[in-house]
């Protein structure tokens, strides 16, 4: 039940309006936009995520596990782009390789994402609210 309702709130609430800024050049603080192929239709698929950016890697904390559309996508294919800030209003797409980290600790992962930065933090908290099956997925960004 509790998948089928944050599914709902994330598809129809909470991510048409930052696709629509990122669509409008606008990244909203504390976000980025996940670029995975389509496990079947072979087609890009754009999804908003909390900016993980440290250093050359990009790290997610998926709040459903291998039951997000696009964690799948990812074990499918790992080629993946995303787009973050760089600079007050630029971004930029970074392509990368994904990886399903199965043994790393989530919630570890989320304290250190979170540490120093409060839309980490409440990202964070958020994620895990709507949580069923927390995962971490490293992306290795290239230069």
């Amino acid at each position: 039940m509790k998948l089928k309702l944050t599914r709902f709130l994330h598809h129809y609430l909470l991510n048409p309006p930052v696709k629509w800024a990122f669509a409008a050049g606008i990244v909203p603080p504390g976000y980025a936009m996940l670029e995975t192929i389509g496990r079947n239709s072979g087609e890009p698929r754009q999804t908003p995520i909390g900016d993980g950016l440290i250093g050359e890697a990009f790290w997610i904390v998926a709040e459903h596990g291998r039951k997000a559309a696009y964690v799948r996508n990812i074990m499918a294919n790992p080629n993946v782009r995303v787009r973050i800030r760089s600079g007050w209003l630029k971004t930029t797409w970074r392509s990368g390789t994904a990886e399903v980290l199965a043994d790393d600790d989530p919630r570890e992962r989320q304290r250190q994402l979170a540490a120093g930065s409060f839309r980490r933090r409440s990202n964070a908290f958020i994620v895990r609210a709507m949580s069923t099956e927390l995962l971490t997925v490293r992306i290795t960004l290239e230069r």
